[in-house]
């Protein structure tokens, strides 16, 4: 398991060593009066700073080991910076080229960060109906067959989170365990969904732990789709999921206890509460995921302990107004 490799060495052969058994705070200032409590798992304190350093390991470690990725073979794969991030960090220690493709409608601050770790990154325009700094689906499916001409093009390994087994591995093998060997009990777990990867490998996992544990999906208000309803907001603010694709192949529906909604205004919201009341800086997702567990301590989870993820930080954002100056 990934997550004892950090702790049996004071000296870790590279930065891909240091990947996972992230600390679990108890968010007990912002749940002050509140009957129950909310546990938060700071993924944004891995080297990339965000959960899907996780998930990059995993599929180049899988890759490597089924053939699949070659010596000096170049890896690819779309993303909205921080899959990509995490990519370009374990490509760098296993010497692979990698190559970003990404959403002029992502910040800044995430292709930057790519560059600086030696990924080449490429940038696809939106649609003409988007907003900037908003990516919908229709601008993730440019981005996708932008990603599928490259690939055929360099030769390159598809480093595929959206179908790849590492993307949920990595989460049942890693994340649910660490969380369960933190805390001890938890009685729900909600999760901001993108490729559905976190939310698959956590809630297989800590479906086995328990069955009782609810699992829900949180999705933004006006894109719910995965819930069943039709968008009428795919241009949501919430940046790094909610990009209405019904069909996420790695989520087993029997791990479903629910949908939750989070408005833009909720998860912004709550990101700044958790930078000014707790100390913690994440994004938005981590916002998400906040204002859907206030919403179960508030209503059918009172008393109950509830698990998150705060997904990446929020020095990831300050091009955004996320973070108004």
């Amino acid at each position: 398991m990934h997550s004892k490799q950090r702790g049996t060495s004071k000296l870790l052969p590279s930065a891909v060593e240091a990947i996972g058994c992230t600390p679990v705070v108890e968010l007990n200032r912002l749940t002050h009066g509140i009957d129950g409590r909310i546990v938060a798992k700071l993924e944004f304190l891995n080297p990339g700073s965000s959960k899907k350093d996780r998930i990059a390991r995993q599929i180049i470690e899988d890759a490597e080991r089924e053939g699949l990725l070659k010596p000096g073979q170049a890896v690819i794969e779309l993303t909205s910076g921080n899959t990509g991030t995490g990519l370009a960090i374990v490509c760098a220690a296993r010497g692979y080229h990698f190559i970003a493709v990404m959403s002029r409608g992502n910040s800044t601050e995430r292709a930057r960060m790519m560059k600086a770790l030696g990924a080449e990154v490429v940038l696809v325009d939106q649609c003409p109906d988007s907003t900037p700094g908003q990516v919908s689906g229709a601008d993730l499916e440019r981005v996708r067959q932008r990603t599928i001409e490259l690939t055929a093009e360099r030769g390159a390994f598809r480093a595929d989170q959206f179908k790849l087994e590492g993307s949920w591995r990595a989460h049942f093998k890693n994340t649910g365990p660490e969380i369960i060997q933190q805390v001890g009990h938890i009685d729900a777990f909600c999760d901001f969904v993108g490729s559905g990867g976190t939310f698959a490998g956590c809630s297989k996992y800590f479906k086995e732990v328990d069955h009782s544990i609810d699992c829900y999906i949180v999705e933004p208000e006006g894109a719910a789709v995965l819930s069943g309803e039709k968008p009428t907001n795919p241009n949501h603010r919430i940046q790094g999921g909610g990009y209405s694709m019904p069909d996420l192949s790695l989520i087993d529906s029997a791990c479903i206890d629910g949908f939750m909604k989070v408005t833009d205004e909720d998860a912004m919201y709550w990101a700044r509460q958790l930078a000014k009341v707790e100390g913690l800086f994440a994004g938005f997702s981590a916002g998400a995921n906040l204002a859907a567990a206030m919403q179960l301590l508030k209503t059918t989870h009172s008393g109950k302990t509830i698990a998150i993820l705060l997904c990446d930080s929020g020095l990831k954002y300050l091009s955004t107004d996320l973070w108004p100056e």
